[in-house]
C-alpha cells in the first residue's frame, strides 16, 4: 500500500506556463511564435493555452499535480513541461482479461505517480517496493503518463480486431525516412512528462517494476525543452530547438474547448469504435538533425528554408517585426520573400484547404551522444495530436516531402499510435470500454458457434 504525501499543487488551477506567470505579472508575454491573430504593432500574444510554451525558470514546482481523472487523458493539452519521454512495449496478453488485468496495474501506477504519495518500508531482506531514485516521497513535480495502443496490439488478437480504431495503421515510410525498425511501433506506449528528468525515469522504472510479465520494453526516447528566463521587461521567448529556431509556430490554443473537439478529440461523430469517444490520434517521430551541416549552411539560407528570421522569430515579410506576429503568405504568391517550399509555408498554407490539418504539436530536443560515423546525434521528438491521422499529421508530412530542410534532417523512429479515453473515477480504468467491447464481442462469437452446430 502506498500513502499520499503532503498537499501538492493543483496545476488544473494553474493550467498553464501562462496562468502561473500571470501571478507573477508576467502573463503578457507568452506565445509561441506564429500562433493566433495579434495586432500588427504589438508584441502582446493573444490569450489562451499553448502546449508549446516554453517551461519558465523557477516557475514549476515538485507540488505541482496534473489531474489524472477527467474525459480524456492529461498530458495531451497539457502544457509541456522541461522533460519528457516516450517509451515503446511490446505487450502481452493473449486474453480481455489479461489486457484488463494490464490497464488496472496501468492505472494503479498511473494515479499514484500523478498524485504522489510516502513509500511504504518494507523487509530489507526483499527488494525494495521502488527505485528510491526520488527519496522516500514521491513528489507529483507535474507529471503526466499519456497511454496509447498500436495497431499490432489490434492486428495481433483476433478478439480485437474488429475494435481497431479506423484510421490507426503502422506507420509507414516516407521519402526522406530512414527508419529503424528496432526504434518503430509498439503495442503499447508511454508518453511521460514531468518538470525534472529523475521523475519521468523513476515513472518509467515504477511500472516497467509493477508489469515485467505483461510490458516489454520495445524502445525509448528521452527529450527535453530549454527553461527560459524572463527578459528584464517580463518578456518570455518561445524555446528553440537544435537547429537555433524557435518551436511552437502555429499550435492551436488548448484552451479553446471547441478547437480541441474540432481537431484533437474523437467524438461520437468521427466513424470511429463507440469504445475509442474521447480518445486521439499519437504521430511519434525520432527526427534526427544533421547539426554540423547545418551549423556550415548560411543564416540567409537557413531562414528562407525555416521561413522565419532565425534570432527574433519574426516571419520573413515582417523582419523587423517579432515572433507573435502571424505569417501571411497572401501578398507573395510566387515566393518572392517566403519560398514557396519554406517549412512553416508548407506546413501550414493557411489557406480554407488547409484549415482541417491542423495538428497539436508537443514536440523535445533530444540528444543521444556520438554516431559511430564521429558526429553529434542530436534531433527532435516530434509528438502531435490529432482526430483524424490521415488528415492531420499524414496530410501535413506529404506537403512537406521534399522539402529544402531534408539535407539536413532524417526521421530514424516512432510510430502512430491511439491514446485511450481519461479515466472517469476511481471505479474507472484505462481502456474499460476497450476491454467491455471486446467481451461483448467474444460472447457474440461464441453464441454464433453455438446457433451453426
Amino acid at each position: 500500500m502506498t500513502k499520499r504525501s503532503s498537499p501538492t499543487r493543483d496545476i488544473s488551477a494553474v493550467s498553464s506556463r501562462r496562468a502561473v506567470l500571470k501571478a507573477l505579472g508576467l502573463a503578457s508575454a507568452l506565445c509561441p511564435f506564429g500562433g493566433m491573430a495579434v495586432a500588427e504593432g504589438t508584441a502582446t500574444p493573444p490569450a489562451g493555452r499553448h502546449v508549446t510554451d516554453a517551461p519558465v525558470a523557477n516557475a514549476a514546482s515538485p507540488h505541482d499535480r496534473v489531474p489524472f481523472h477527467g474525459a480524456h487523458q492529461a498530458g495531451i493539452t497539457t502544457p509541456r513541461p522541461a522533460n519528457g519521454m516516450i517509451a515503446s512495449f511490446d505487450v502481452v496478453a493473449d486474453t480481455p482479461d489479461a489486457l484488463e488485468r494490464l490497464f488496472r496495474r496501468l492505472t494503479q501506477r498511473i494515479s499514484f505517480l500523478t498524485a504522489g504519495g510516502t513509500i511504504d518500508e518494507t523487509d530489507p531482506r526483499l527488494p525494495p517496493p521502488d527505485s528510491g531514485i526520488v527519496g522516500p516521497v514521491v513528489r507529483p513535480d507535474g507529471l503526466t503518463v499519456t497511454v496509447s495502443l498500436g495497431a499490432s496490439l489490434f492486428e495481433d488478437r483476433p478478439w480485437l480486431v474488429r475494435l481497431k480504431p479506423r484510421r490507426l495503421i503502422r506507420m509507414t515510410r516516407f521519402p526522406n525516412d530512414a527508419l529503424d525498425r528496432q526504434n518503430c511501433h509498439g503495442d503499447l506506449a508511454l508518453q511521460i512528462c514531468a518538470n525534472t528528468q529523475d521523475t519521468t525515469i523513476h515513472a518509467l522504472r515504477d511500472i516497467i517494476k509493477n508489469c515485467p510479465d505483461q510490458l516489454i520494453l520495445k524502445w525509448k526516447q528521452e527529450g527535453n525543452v530549454p527553461v527560459i528566463v524572463p527578459g528584464p521587461d517580463g518578456t518570455v521567448q518561445s524555446a528553440r530547438n537544435f537547429l537555433g529556431f524557435r518551436d511552437g509556430s502555429a499550435n492551436p490554443d488548448a484552451a479553446d474547448a471547441a478547437l480541441m473537439d474540432r481537431l484533437v478529440w474523437v467524438g461520437e461523430d468521427r466513424d470511429e469504435p463507440a469504445w475509442a469517444v474521447g480518445g486521439s490520434y499519437q504521430a511519434v517521430r525520432i527526427i534526427r538533425n544533421f547539426v554540423e551541416r547545418w551549423d556550415r549552411t548560411p543564416l540567409r539560407e537557413q531562414e528562407l528554408i525555416m521561413g522565419r528570421v532565425k534570432n527574433s522569430g519574426a516571419p520573413l515579410h515582417r523582419r523587423g517585426g517579432h515572433e507573435f506576429m502571424v505569417p501571411d503568405f497572401s501578398d507573395d504568391p510566387k515566393g518572392v520573400t517566403t519560398p514557396v517550399d519554406a517549412h512553416i509555408r508548407l506546413a501550414n498554407p493557411r489557406t480554407d484547404d488547409t484549415r482541417d490539418s491542423l495538428i497539436l504539436r508537443r514536440p523535445f530536443n533530444y540528444s543521444n551522444g556520438v554516431t559511430r560515423s564521429g558526429q553529434l546525434d542530436q534531433g527532435l521528438l516530434f509528438i502531435c495530436y490529432q482526430a483524424d491521422l490521415e488528415r492531420g499529421f499524414i496530410a501535413v508530412q506529404r506537403r512537406l516531402d521534399g522539402e529544402p530542410l531534408e539535407e539536413y534532417i532524417k526521421p530514424v523512429g516512432g510510430g502512430y499510435f491511439y491514446v485511450l479515453p481519461g479515466v472517469h473515477s476511481d471505479a474507472d480504468h484505462l481502456g474499460s470500454a476497450l476491454i467491455a467491447a471486446a467481451r461483448t464481442g467474444l460472447a457474440e462469437s461464441v453464441n454464433r458457434e453455438k446457433r451453426t452446430r
